[in-house]
């Protein structure tokens, strides 16, 4: 079959299995060959981590079990396949959820593990990976181990974030988090520049619960980062549970997507949305984490060429240069979408390989077009300078000189992966791409 990134510019044939238990699991990892084998789960992975060109991918979408669930201190135990959206819907009438949430509902409790995925929380509460307590994790020899940060250590931090290079995931322990509603009491106010955007921030991070920035990237001159802040709070005061419909996009809309003019009117609109002084009022938990999850396939309307999506974490120090400059670069090419994302990191993850680092965090897509190419690279560049690093999950084009200058623990995920895969039966097109099993590259300057 043909599996393809969620950007759809990258796509991958492979041969594929969809077990039902780890029996399958293992049957599937012992018959891989010098092609290799990696695990894909929701494809919502943006470029090529979870494809394996010409080799063997475990479909996790059937291991999705609920295996146990304690009330009193919050611990799950669940199959990789797990879906948020399943596990929001099962458990906040409960009164529980994920302590973190990625932008989509649609990722799976494996690619979570795997990308170390953050959410709006980040500065409170961490990364996914701060709250996984043990893996079950299937090994590429094909024997079965429990992971943990007591247990095995080194392995484990390979694993949180490490893009499913150390085998396959059969069962993750996590803790859940009490909510008292299924509301957030949300308030969004307009940024008239990044200045006030840096400036409100540093305000809300060290008390918000949650925080997350739209800007729109095709600002210029003095309106250079403006956007909307909005802030987030758990409330009591819960809302009818009523689930809208989704929609779905039925064609491609490349022509829409890529239309300077119809994405600067767009942004226009959606900043004076908000109005002046601000606004408060009351949000579905499942709509303020998964927004764009209200679309199915909104990926097409960038067109059968598809997207990139870009996203770096700069640090603290480096931001308030970096960031604009990156801006402006974005602003001058005139690729930016609808969608750009300003967020705060706190500290950094557990993995590797976790791309947290604590800073301000930028993604937004870039319809695929002549120069897109280019202007990513200049972007990598520009996050290179300012001693950031880019997102594995998101990323389709990042150099592997650039990759191992980021990643500074890289060698120490080497290291795990030359002892437990000495002949690389894990393999993605990501780890080709980045030369990950090849040692080190020239050092970049």
């Amino acid at each position: 079959m043909t599996l393809n990134g969620w950007g759809r510019a990258a796509y991958a044939s492979v041969i594929a299995c969809a077990p039902e238990g780890a029996d399958e699991v293992i049957e599937a990892i012992r018959a891989a060959d010098n092609r290799g084998i990696i695990a894909f789960g929701g494809g919502r992975s943006y470029g090529d981590v979870a494809l394996n060109s010409g080799g063997r991918t475990v479909l996790t979408a059937l291991l999705n079990r609920v295996e146990s669930f304690e009330a009193d201190s919050g611990t799950l135990v669940c199959g990789p396949g797990l879906a948020f959206h399943d596990l929001l819907a099962e458990f906040l009438p409960r009164g529980y959820v994920v302590p973190v949430s990625p932008g989509t509902g649609f990722t799976t409790i494996g690619g979570a593990v795997a990308n170390d995925v953050h959410g709006k929380n980040h500065d409170r509460s961490g990364s996914f990976g701060d709250h996984v307590r043990w893996i079950d994790l299937l090994l590429p020899s094909g024997e079965v181990v429990r992971i943990s940060p007591e247990s095995r250590p080194d392995l484990f931090a390979a694993t949180i974030g490490g893009i499913g290079l150390t085998g396959i995931m059969l069962r993750v322990c996590f803790n859940m988090q009490r909510v008292p509603s299924n509301a957030v009491e949300l308030r969004e106010e307009r940024m008239p520049d990044l200045d006030a955007f840096f400036a409100t921030f540093e305000r809300v991070r060290a008390t918000a619960t949650f925080s997350v920035g739209w800007i729109d990237a095709l600002a210029r001159g003095a309106s250079l980062g403006r956007g909307i802040l909005g802030t987030a709070e758990l409330t009591p005061t819960g809302m009818p549970d009523r689930r809208a419909k989704r929609l779905r996009v039925p064609l491609d809309f490349q022509a829409f997507a890529i239309n300077p003019r119809v994405v600067s009117e767009f942004n226009g609109w959606y900043y004076h949305r908000v109005p002046t002084g601000a606004r408060e009022r009351l949000v579905p938990l499942e709509r303020f984490f998964y927004p764009l999850d209200a679309v199915l396939d909104w990926n097409r309307v960038y067109g059968r060429r598809g997207f990139y999506q870009f996203q770096c974490v700069l640090p603290d120090a480096a931001s308030a240069v970096g960031i604009p400059r990156l801006l402006e670069e974005i602003s001058c090419s005139r690729s930016a979408s609808f969608l750009a994302v300003l967020k705060t990191l706190g500290s950094e993850g557990r993995g590797y390989l976790s791309f947290p680092i604590r800073g301000y965090t930028l993604a937004l897509d870039f319809p695929r077009r002549p120069g897109t190419e280019e202007l990513l690279a200049r972007l990598e560049r520009i996050t290179l300078d300012n001693g950031g690093r880019i997102y594995l999950a998101k990323d389709s084009r990042l150099s592997p000189l650039a990759f191992e200058a980021m990643y500074p623990k890289l060698e120490a995920f080497r290291a795990v992966l030359d002892e437990i895969d000495p002949q690389a039966r894990m393999r993605s097109d990501l780890a080709r791409r980045l030369r990950i099993r090849q040692g080190r590259t020239n050092r970049i300057s």
